[in-house]
């Protein structure tokens, strides 16, 4: 059997390196999900808290993004401009914040930021506003 796996492998080198690499890949990212200190949350799930709790919107699109519209009552902060502008979210340290971007790539870095500074609560929108408003919920223009 173990004759029948080297034969294998040394006949089909570029195959078993791609499968190595994909294994590692996936390996990496289940450790980097299981690691990060926050959570995702879908659109549903996100209207339920923010019924449930004093949430904290943060919207970190930038500003020309804003302008087709934004959840009610969200702060923006650019995702690229987080960091230098914790000191405008510190008196909400001890709230639960929901940072969300446009597709839900860019709140992850933002979410990863706020959790290495003590916000305790945070949560990423999954699928950012796209899925918020495929979900067919409210969206204010102001």
């Amino acid at each position: 059997m173990l004759n029948q796996i080297f034969e294998f492998a040394v006949n089909h080198l570029y195959l078993v390196a791609a499968f190595v690499v994909l294994l590692a890949l996936v390996f990496f990212n289940e450790f980097k999900i299981a690691t990060q200190r926050f959570a995702s949350l879908s659109p549903a799930a996100a209207v339920q808290l923010m019924n449930s709790e004093d949430v904290v919107v943060l919207d970190v699109r930038e500003p020309s993004e804003t302008a087709a519209g934004k959840i009610t009552k969200a702060i923006q902060i650019p995702a690229g401009a987080v960091k230098t502008r914790l000191s405008e979210l510190d008196k909400h340290k001890d709230k639960t914040i929901l940072v969300y971007c446009k597709t839900g790539a860019r709140a992850g870095g933002a979410c990863k930021e706020l959790s290495q500074n003590g916000f305790a609560k945070v949560y990423s929108l999954n699928g950012g506003l796209q899925a918020w408003q495929e979900a067919h919920l409210p969206i204010s223009k102001k």
